[in-house]
């Protein structure tokens, strides 16, 4: 499983900046979703990067011959 990260900025005006790394398409939004909850806040301006568009790759089955790949 690929590892995701949150780079959390906090400014002197009290205000956040949450930039999710690794996970690809919608899966950055549902962080940024929980991320919310938890502060109790609301987004106020959204930026997508290129990850949000591209699709997540998850590894179904893997041996020493050969590794396949689904698309989600």
């Amino acid at each position: 499983m690929p590892m995701h990260e949150l780079d959390i900025t906090i400014d002197s005006q009290g205000r956040v900046k949450v930039h999710v790394k690794g996970a690809k398409g919608k899966k950055c939004l549902e962080y940024v979703e929980l991320f919310r909850e938890i502060l109790g806040g609301e987004i106020k301006e959204q930026q997508l990067t290129s990850e949000y568009y591209e699709q997540p790759v998850e590894i179904v089955e893997q041996n020493k011959a050969q590794t396949k790949v689904k698309r989600k």
